[in-house]
């Protein structure tokens, strides 16, 4: 994830998107495999039906505060992660969603001026390893909290579990 820019559309969503919104139960209890989970990403949303199907590879995702909350799903930024979403960028997060987007190597990003700032639709481009957030339609730059080189490093190896097996690997040979 260092020093790559990610670049993509925003789609706007409110405050408090749960996690049974991100993936309804009725989705999730039948698969793991990602392609599958976000076709059906935010449909839980109202009037948010076919969601994940108008989603361009790259785009990006702003919301209000609370992001994520309710249960504990861990598949829910699985699921937009499968739906093509590059990153997701929001005022704040629920902290369960926020260590499991983590976890998985997903990238999240807290910018509470980005989250009111940005207009559905808007072209961005990110940069997660400096914590910019640019609006390449309006010209405005949005900070956010950058990652520390330890959550970099994991979101460029794809989450904890592999980061984990790079390091028994790197004590076994040692």
């Amino acid at each position: 994830m260092s020093g790559s820019l990610l670049k993509g559309r925003a789609w706007k969503f409110g405050d408090n998107v749960d996690t049974d919104q991100i993936i309804p139960a009725k989705y999730a209890i039948y698969s793991f495999d990602e392609k599958k989970l976000g076709e059906h990403a935010l449909e839980g949303v109202p009037d948010n039906e076919g969601w994940a199907q108008r989603v361009t590879p790259g785009d990006i995702l702003v919301a209000g505060s609370n992001f994520g909350c309710g249960s504990s799903r861990e598949i829910a930024p699985v699921a937009i992660r499968g739906a093509g979403i590059s990153c997701v960028i929001a005022d704040s997060y629920a902290r369960i969603f926020f260590r499991n987007s983590i976890n998985l190597g997903y990238p999240i990003l807290q910018s509470p001026q980005a989250a009111v700032g940005i207009a559905d639709g808007d072209e961005l481009e990110v940069d997660p390893s400096r914590g910019i957030v640019r609006n390449l339609t309006t010209g405005e730059d949005y900070p956010c909290e950058a990652f520390p080189e330890f959550m970099n490093e994991l979101m460029q190896m794809g989450g904890l579990v592999p980061w984990v097996r790079k390091r028994l690997e790197e004590r076994r040979t040692a």
